[in-house]
């Protein structure tokens, strides 16, 4: 047996029950030599329904080859793994219970069997922060191998984006659009494997990874079909052995100024609005506690957006992989950062990315020749949203940036729908979609209504205010997460059809024109009951177990 086994939990020392285990291990054919190593779990989301998925099943053998080599015994375990675009937007299955179940997965498994490290592979939206959630929880060696960015695809002689194309979609159901071309573009617009190649949700969160010091370095910016990434995976199984020896934990790296890096990245590179979800609930789970919605919106005012990475600029994540990808990225934001930071190479994220080269400064500027100002989240604060509300910024048109709108108010995202396809909204409208946030309904996106509110023309003179969520691909006068939401009685629950609604982006000011006497009259009236009985058990366990939105929705 060697010393470092002797260290690890998974050396029980308990007679019979240890005596059992050994004899399972054995029986499935695994040698007395592999059943004295240290056990490490590789927590893969592999899944045939998801693209940014569907590749992990190789990278994990890369991982497991990494940590053999390395003296460890590997054992894969799955976990949930759902695609926010392959679900078809069914609030029942929606990202936000399915990244608190994937923690718990993790926690169950790993805890149960006593692993002494582990390897997570993952690329998706609700994955990934379901897996650094329960790294946080776990507290043993930990890294994480992120999926890859999906390659553009060539369509008609040009570069593929499926952000761009997918606003094909409202003006075709409007009869503006030729129905034949639009099938030809959705036939031609994702490749094979990978997250979405645009600053979505998916790719933000990878970056998230990669800037707490989890991931290895560039890992957040390969592609999914490159030599770099199974690479990545086999030198992460080995290290994780490293971090073993060392007794390098993952609340030894995620600490508050590991978050505060995290913050600062996704806005150098304007990322997710659903990082301010996901980020929370991270670093609550680490045990860690700040007022996170101020620290996004502090970053944004002193972070520039280095890279405009499509949605919020012209940029695919191949071309700022070809500049340099995130080492040159982080390189050229190290003097915002906490560079003392500890990572999982065993080094601060300062040296980590000493060496890095920018490629191509089109791509990727500097912090004195940004690509903007200022990043790309910003917290709006009001009589509308005591809390806060959150808006992407940067995919804001100019003249969009100050509006007063009437309020269309609808308590369900399928009535807004109805109206939106009814030409029920007009110009000058503030579109108020309500009782979506976690307590109400999960969570659910407007991502939707959104979209074909833009196919439709309508982008530019309508506004979005909702408790609910949005792609990372999030454009237009959106705003999103209203906190307190409407189903813990918060303003939004009060608002009425006719109302004025104050919106200032550049203020951070998101008001409802009502007085609070009008308001205090209101909330009297207030009788909305969640509808347990539409629900199955989970989803209504949910529902009641669901924290604070700006702690990050964990459980409390």
């Amino acid at each position: 047996m060697s010393d470092l086994l002797k260290s690890c939990r998974s050396n029980w020392e308990y007679g019979l029950a240890r005596e059992c285990r050994r004899g399972l291990v054995r029986g499935m054919g695994y040698t007395e030599e592999e059943f004295n190593r240290p056990i490490v779990a590789v927590v893969n989301s592999w899944n045939e329904y998801n693209p940014g998925h569907v590749h992990l099943r190789n990278l994990s053998e890369r991982v497991k080859q990494g940590i053999r080599e390395a003296g460890g015994l590997p054992f894969e375990m799955m976990t949930t793994g759902v695609c926010d675009g392959m679900v078809l937007k069914n609030e029942k299955y929606i990202e936000l219970p399915s990244r608190n179940s994937i923690a718990d997965e993790v926690e169950l498994i790993v805890e149960s069997n006593m692993f002494d490290a582990m390897v997570m592979l993952s690329t998706c939206d609700s994955i990934v922060p379901g897996h650094l959630m329960a790294a946080a929880r776990i507290n043993i060696p930990t890294i994480m191998v992120t999926g890859g960015y999906m390659p553009m695809p060539f369509l008609e002689g040009k570069s593929a984006n499926y952000g761009e194309l997918s606003d094909h979609v409202g003006k075709t159901m409007q009869g503006k659009y030729d129905p034949a071309q639009a099938h030809k573009e959705v036939s031609g617009m994702y490749a094979s494997c990978g997250a979405c190649g645009i600053m979505t949700t998916a790719n933000s969160m990878c970056l998230v990874a990669e800037a707490l010091g989890l991931a290895l370095p560039g890992n957040s910016l390969m592609s999914a079909t490159s030599s770099d990434l199974l690479q990545c995976a086999y030198k992460a199984g080995k290290q994780v052995m490293e971090l073993l020896r060392k007794n390098i934990r993952a609340r030894d790296i995620i600490t508050k100024e590991a978050v505060e890096n995290a913050i600062a990245a996704s806005m150098a590179m304007a990322g997710s609005i659903n990082l301010l979800m996901h980020v929370p609930a991270v670093a609550t789970e680490a045990g860690l506690e700040a007022e996170w919605w101020r620290l996004f919106d502090k970053a944004s005012n002193e972070i520039p957006q280095l890279v405009g990475a499509s949605p919020s600029g012209p940029w695919h994540l191949q071309d700022i992989d070809r500049a340099g990808g995130s080492a040159a990225v982080f390189r050229e934001l190290m003097p915002k950062l906490h560079g003392d930071c500890l990572t999982v190479t065993g080094k601060t994220i300062a040296e980590n990315y000493a060496d890095a080269q920018v490629y191509d400064r089109e791509v990727i500027g500097t912090l004195e020749k940004p690509y903007a100002k200022s990043g790309g989240l910003f917290v709006l604060y009001g009589s509308l949203a005591p809390e806060g509300g959150i808006i992407k910024a940067g995919a804001v048109d100019a003249s969009m940036r100050k509006f007063k709108g009437t309020a269309k108010v609808f308590d369900s995202l399928e009535d807004a729908m109805v109206a939106l396809r009814a030409d029920q909204i007009s110009p000058g409208d503030a579109a108020v979609i309500r009782y979506l946030g976690p307590k109400a309904r999960f969570g659910t996106t407007a991502y939707t209504f959104q979209k074909e509110l833009k196919g439709r023309g309508l982008d530019k003179s309508v506004a979005i205010v909702t408790d609910g969520r949005f792609s990372g691909a999030s454009s237009g006068l959106s705003i999103g997460y209203i906190s307190p939401e409407a189903g813990l009685c918060g303003p939004l629950a009060l608002v009425k059809d006719g109302d004025m609604i104050d919106i200032d982006i550049d203020a951070r000011k998101l008001d409802l024109c009502v007085s609070p006497e009008e308001l205090a009259e209101r909330k009297k009236q207030w009788n909305w009951v969640f509808p347990k009985e539409k629900y199955p058990p989970f989803l209504r366990l949910f529902s009641k177990c669901v924290g604070s939105l700006a702690k990050g929705a964990v459980w409390e």
